[in-house]
């Protein structure tokens, strides 16, 4: 440890954000970060517990403490505090292959186990490793490394998603040749035209993907696996095929009036939106507008909030997020102890520049759409919503949202966003590789593997797990890896953690 009694000395301290007011007039990242030398002494406050729980990754109650990644956090955590950044990048490398994505989106699961946070503010672990990726790409310590002996073997990736990206990575470095398909314009997956620029800007993943492809990767896009090209032909050019093509399918909303005008889905609307951007900077107005429009975004998460935060950087002219479930407490509630994920309110970015621009949050709570109402074109003008209760049956202990009679309201909405999560993978690739899938339609695999029924095709990240996060992605395209490398080569020597 750099300085045992640092978590008392020194206060957590953090990148100040743009204020709501400035930052919607661009989409771009809006974190004035700390200066390397103010940066050190945040990484004094780690204590180096005996017990590190912020990389134990464990699952507690149904969700996860401490990083999947099993990051080596106290390690360097200390190595920033003593400025050792080259050693605190290879420390970092060792278990994350995208830290520039992670310290960007992830939601710090590691800060919430922090053992600092039990009784004050926890390490600022999140931007200690945005500290040092940014200061290893400035130094040179993130240059490409090819690997040096090739294997002789060929590796199909389908999808380029951060655990398409994590398996290419990661086989590449182990000397087998990669080829990764992307059915978009662009690589990233979910990387690129999932998440919104101002959140993680697209120059971030080129510049990866660029790091990649000097190392060997090679990237084919536009290239639609299932439809362009026939499994048989990857399965014949390659020694085995990866799939990570996402939990593709989002979940509808099936009330009357679906078939309006103005309706879409929050993924069409996000990517549409990235895409318009960079080909243009939104000049060639190929995007869906929101405009002096009311804007309606149905789903209380992460998506949902990226559209808020979209909407209203067009411009428009009110925005309500509809959730099903209830707000949550303000603090831990006594059956939510530490180390467990809190189960807080969190206010992110988008609801934050609502606040500021409309002078309210705009989350309405245990709510859900009854109809959405047209007008004489056929286009959404109105939805009506009814306002829910959590029922408990008292046979199964089950708890269900039902209902109010009475409590319906109606919301102005000239555009629908459909923010409500996704379902799994899409049919027609599971179908032309003949995959078998769960109730889910998550492709199947033995517990803890990553073999599909298909010979020789494995399968990786969200369309194994279901809807994740990032760096469960990371860890599932990790934990494919080792499993292709052994079928490969009989052994391996792959790292996870």
């Amino acid at each position: 440890m750099g300085k045992p009694t640092g978590f008392m000395e020194y206060e957590r301290e953090t990148s100040a954000a743009v204020k709501p007011k400035v930052r919607i007039k661009n989409f771009d990242e809006f974190h004035e970060h700390l200066p390397l030398q103010k940066q050190m002494l945040q990484g004094a406050r780690c204590m180096e517990c005996g017990v590190p729980f912020c990389q134990s990754g464990m699952t507690l109650c149904g969700m996860t403490s401490g990083c999947p990644l099993h990051n080596l956090v106290p390690e360097w955590n200390d190595l920033v505090y003593t400025g050792n950044w080259e050693q605190a990048y290879k420390r970092l490398k060792k278990t994350n292959n995208f830290p520039e994505f992670t310290s960007r989106v992830c939601p710090a699961l590691c800060e919430a186990a922090c053992t600092c946070g039990l009784n004050g503010e926890p390490v600022a672990t999140k931007e200690n490793e945005y500290a040092i990726i940014e200061n290893a790409y400035e130094k040179g310590y993130a240059a490409p490394k090819p690997p040096k002996v090739r294997t002789g073997k060929k590796v199909a990736v389908v999808g380029s998603g951060p655990s398409g990206l994590a398996v290419a990575d990661q086989l590449n470095k182990r000397g087998h040749s990669v080829t990764v398909y992307e059915r978009s314009d662009r690589v990233g997956g979910l990387l690129m035209y999932g998440i919104p620029n101002m959140k993680l800007e697209k120059r971030i993943v080129e510049r990866k993907i660029k790091v990649m492809e000097e190392e060997g990767v090679i990237f084919v896009k536009n290239t639609d696996v299932g439809r362009d090209i026939k499994p048989a032909k990857l399965l014949k050019e390659y020694d085995r095929v990866v799939l990570a093509c996402g939990a593709s399918n989002p979940r509808d909303i099936n009330a009357p009036g679906r078939d309006a005008k103005g309706i879409y889905f929050a993924v069409d609307f996000l990517k549409a939106n990235t895409k318009s951007l960079l080909d243009s900077g939104l000049s060639d107005g190929s995007y869906i507008n929101a405009k002096g429009k009311n804007v309606v975004i149905i789903g209380g998460g992460d998506t949902g909030n990226d559209c808020v935060g979209t909407v209203i950087r067009h411009g428009c002219k009110s925005v309500t997020q509809i959730e099903m479930m209830p707000k949550a407490p303000e603090k831990r509630a006594e059956d939510n102890p530490w180390p467990e994920w809190p189960k807080v309110l969190k206010t992110d970015y988008g609801q934050e520049e609502a606040i500021a621009v409309f002078g309210h949050d705009p989350r309405i709570y245990e709510t859900t759409v009854k109809e959405f109402i047209k007008d004489k074109e056929g286009s959404v003008k109105a939805v009506k919503t009814v306002k829910l209760s959590r029922e408990k049956d008292p046979e199964t202990g089950r708890v269900s949202m039902q209902e109010i009679a009475g409590s319906e309201q109606i919301l102005d909405a000239e555009l629908v966003l459909i923010a409500a999560g996704f379902l799994g993978s899409q049919k027609y690739v599971t179908d032309a590789f003949g995959v078998e899938t769960d109730a889910r339609s998550n492709v199947k695999t033995l517990p803890g593997g990553y073999q599909t029924s298909a010979g020789n095709v494995f399968v990786t990240g969200d369309m194994h797990r279901g809807q994740s996060l990032v760096v469960w992605a990371i860890r599932e395209g990790r934990e494919a890896a080792r499993a292709v490398d052994e079928s490969l080569m009989g052994y391996t020597n792959l790292l996870v953690q």
